[in-house]
């Protein structure tokens, strides 16, 4: 068995790959990197985002397997083009205030709850690899007072995936780390001890949700991923009404 120790570097590498994903994914979505272009070479990620080559790998190969960049062997990775059809966005200015937030989240309670019957249905062992990884990720996070959103978003977007239907994944792709409403309104430390027992009880959420999709239980994962969500959208609610 790994010792804490051992496993703690693990943990680092994750959280800093889906930290890298996630910058990555936004600036192809609003075309800082278009179409066609080449990705920076590896030395040249890895003295921007200060994180190893390792790191910048296991970034680029969750890049290829979310169908964003490609690797032609010999010349380089380049982004791949985005559909030319009008599709679905909400843009950072409509998440400005809690009533939006909200809104969004009434959105995601809609599409992820079945979201999740369908991931323990379909998902395969792969797909429950990288989910246990974004957890963990996420835990190493909070644990160390750094910023979680990137591994929290990539734990629902893996679920997404799951459901080998195209869609669900896209639809998350869209809103990208945004539709974690901590991303939006929430400045707070992560060590302020109220804010880490939140935090705490989201992990727990997300290994409610984690344990039903692996046990194939399509009724318990659509009930524990609705729970996660209705709790964020009623804690904003609550937000509401302190401030009339």
């Amino acid at each position: 068995m790994n010792t804490p120790t051992a496993e703690a570097p693990k943990r680092k590498t994750r959280s800093l790959t889906f930290g890298l994903v996630d910058q990555l994914s936004t600036e192809i979505q609003n075309g800082t990197l278009n179409s066609g272009q080449k990705l920076p070479t590896e030395a040249a990620i890895m003295a921007r985002f200060g994180v190893s080559r390792t790191v910048v790998r296991e970034a680029i190969s969750k890049l290829q397997a979310a169908s964003l960049v490609e690797t032609r062997h010999g010349i380089g990775t380049f982004v791949l083009a985005q559909t030319d059809t009008p599709s679905f966005r909400i843009n950072p200015n409509q998440l400005g205030t809690l009533h939006d937030v909200i809104a969004l989240l009434e959105l995601r309670i809609s599409i992820e709850t079945e979201a999740a019957a369908l991931a323990a249905v379909r998902r395969n062992e792969g797909n429950l690899r990288v989910m246990q990884d974004a957890m963990a990720a996420f835990l190493s996070a909070i644990e160390e007072g750094r910023d979680a959103i990137a591994a929290d978003f990539q734990f629902h977007h893996e679920i997404a995936r799951a459901t080998q239907n195209n869609h669900f994944a896209d639809m998350m792709n869209s809103l990208g780390s945004q539709a974690i409403p901590r991303a939006r309104l929430e400045t707070t430390s992560p060590e302020e001890p109220q804010r880490l027992g939140y935090l705490r009880r989201v992990h727990q959420e997300h290994e409610n949700i984690l344990n039903a999709i692996t046990a194939q239980d399509a009724e318990s994962a659509r009930a524990a991923m609705r729970t996660h969500l209705s709790n964020s959208r009623d804690r904003h609610k609550k937000g509401i009404s302190s401030h009339p």
